[in-house]
């Protein structure tokens, strides 16, 4: 039985089946994990799938180099792109993150190695069963959040952090019987 939250929404039912709990090791990769994660914040992760291919496009494919570069002009037209969360905070946000996340590739080597840190290497694999109830934040999460916050970056609390880590395979919250679990 598949994990229920994702319903049967067949965009979201290929995200859980192909991409939640998958560990990721791209450094481009988590850095878009990053900023959707922070653009869903007061809204589902459906209406952010679906803006996935619009984000890809406004953001230079999240070229972290091209949108630390990003100026006013800039931001206009990306306030003005229908595609996106149109939320001013959030594009300046997206900026921000960028600078801070070449900062993290410069003094670690890539972002993959300081994010992972957070989880001690390897994946924490939860044993949930149906029924259970989700965490929203965890003591990984707390600390990957403050952690982030101390380096700059925003759009970034807790709650968002253990998202974020579910969606890149830090943490695998599949269900236990879930065709997807992979351990």
């Amino acid at each position: 039985m598949r994990c229920p939250w994702c319903g049967d929404d067949p965009l979201y039912v290929r995200y859980h089946d192909e991409e939640w709990g998958v560990p990721l090791h791209n450094d481009r990769r988590l850095f878009e994990m990053l900023i959707l994660e922070g653009a869903q914040a007061g809204l589902s992760w459906i209406t952010i799938l679906r803006k996935r291919p619009a984000y890809r496009r406004a953001f230079d494919r999240f070229d972290a180099k091209k949108i630390a570069a990003y100026r006013a002009p800039k931001i206009r037209a990306l306030m003005n792109d229908a595609g996106i969360v149109r939320n001013r905070l959030k594009i300046e946000g997206t900026v921000k993150n960028a600078k801070a996340f070449l900062d993290v590739q410069q003094e670690f080597g890539s972002f993959d190695t300081y994010i992972w840190q957070f989880v001690g290497g390897p994946p924490i694999i939860n044993q949930r069963k149906p029924g259970d109830r989700m965490p929203a934040t965890t003591p990984e999460s707390d600390a990957m959040s403050n952690a982030l916050k101390k380096r700059g970056f925003t759009f970034v609390g807790s709650t968002i952090c253990y998202a974020f880590m579910q969606a890149t395979g830090m943490v695998n919250d599949h269900l236990i019987g879930c065709p997807s679990r992979r351990a």
